[in-house]
């Protein structure tokens, strides 16, 4: 993985590339993407919620009727729109890095910076909220949240870059996704 204050170039389209949060659910991807995108100027596409508006239905929802697989699709569907939207910051559900398809979409348009957090600190952030997350819901979320960190650790690893926000405030992440979003080429403000 680059380092922070490695240049990366701009995207193979020539424009300045979306910046993609990735990782565990509970890493704040939302809190830090919203962040990022009143900083950069720029939209913010949290892809969950983007689902569940397309769909008229929560998550929960999708996957009790339909399936995971089905849910996985969608996002795929929504990570095939992104390369229509001007550079903006995303934010897309913990799981969308397991889809080899979205990570060969995004790598033309996108940079993923890995915002990287402990399963129990997941957890931890996540206090009350396991029930509306259907990979989590359930006895023994710890478990669940440990093997899912288990199996998505090498995608999650092998994004443009990494932050540790077990060590950095909200703030202090903004402030280093700010730095990579102009060495990345893109604008500020």
């Amino acid at each position: 993985m680059p380092n922070v204050d490695a240049p990366l170039a701009r995207t193979s389209t020539g424009r300045a590339p979306h910046i993609v949060l990735i990782g565990l659910p509970g890493a704040g991807k939302t809190v830090c993407g919203e962040l990022l995108a009143g900083r950069l100027g720029r939209p913010f596409l949290d892809l969950d919620i983007a689902i569940e508006r397309t769909e008229r239905r929560t998550i929960t929802e999708i996957f009790a009727d339909f399936g995971e697989a089905h849910f996985r699709d969608l996002e795929t569907e929504a990570t095939l729109g992104m390369a229509d939207l001007p550079p903006s910051v995303i934010s897309p559900g913990g799981g969308w890095i397991e889809r080899e398809a979205n990570r060969e979409l995004a790598r033309a348009t996108c940079r993923m910076v890995y915002l990287r957090v402990s399963p129990a600190t997941a957890l931890q952030r996540l206090e009350g909220q396991t029930a509306t997350r259907p990979l989590l819901a359930g006895a023994d979320a710890e478990a669940k949240t440990t093997a899912i960190f288990t199996r998505r650790r090498p995608l999650y690893e092998a994004a443009d870059a990494m932050l540790d926000t077990e060590v950095l405030s909200p703030s202090e992440v903004v402030d280093q996704l700010v730095r990579l979003a102009l060495r990345w080429g893109g604008p500020v403000g």
